[in-house]
């Protein structure tokens, strides 16, 4: 009979901590992956970007300008995502 009430209280820890334990673990995976993406790559796939486009102007393409104003636009959402994605948490919750 001891056994058996172990084994129920074991069985309701399971099913009610293992769901939270779950998500905790998956939304700070999500927001390690978005503070890399925001804080890291975007600025720095901007600054390749003004790169580029200046390698472009200086070589004489004919695209450099289309170049420089997608590299503007780029460095627009690389620099400012981390407040778009703040305005839009606000906008769900």
């Amino acid at each position: 009979m001891k056994k058996y009430k172990f084994e129920s209280i074991i069985t309701l820890l399971v099913i009610f901590l293992a769901p939270a334990l779950c998500f905790a673990s998956v939304e700070s995976s999500l927001m390690a992956i978005q503070g890399k993406l925001v804080g890291t790559i975007l600025p720095l796939a901007a600054i390749l970007g003004f790169i580029f486009a200046g390698f472009s102007y200086i070589s004489g393409s004919p695209s450099a300008r289309t170049h420089l104003i997608l590299a503007c636009i780029g460095a627009a959402v690389g620099f400012g995502a981390s407040s778009i994605v703040s305005m839009i948490r606000s906008l769900v919750n």
